[in-house]
């Protein structure tokens, strides 16, 4: 049974499957939105959801966990725009919205994106 075995793992390894979502993460930041399939968009809305929260606290601390997953200059923008843009909302930063499937393998794709 999967009881409280909440991770994603994608047929990779540790390292690869961090760097997977780290990039995702940093692209999703900078685009606000990412097209990918419905798996992968599930898990990088479990990260993109902390970071937002960990950025709406704006100390020095949360400053410092997001830095440490990211380690990119999008660190600030999470904690300058988007953690006073969703000061007043308590989760629910993203939404998932599903597409046709892959051409190629007929993977389930979905677009992740920021709710306005």
């Amino acid at each position: 049974m999967r009881h409280k075995k909440n991770i994603r793992k994608f047929g990779r390894n540790k390292s690869h499957r961090r760097s997977l979502l780290r990039n995702m993460t940093i692209s999703f930041f900078q685009n606000k939105k990412v097209m990918t399939t419905e798996a992968k968009a599930k898990q990088l809305k479990r990260m993109v959801e902390r970071l937002i929260t960990a950025g709406k606290k704006q100390d020095l601390v949360s400053i410092r966990k997001i830095n440490s997953y990211l380690n990119h200059p999008a660190t600030t923008k999470i904690v300058m725009d988007l953690g006073k843009k969703f000061e007043g909302r308590k989760g629910g930063y993203t939404k998932i919205i599903k597409v046709d499937r892959r051409r190629g393998d007929a993977s389930e794709m979905a677009i992740i994106q920021m709710v306005e």
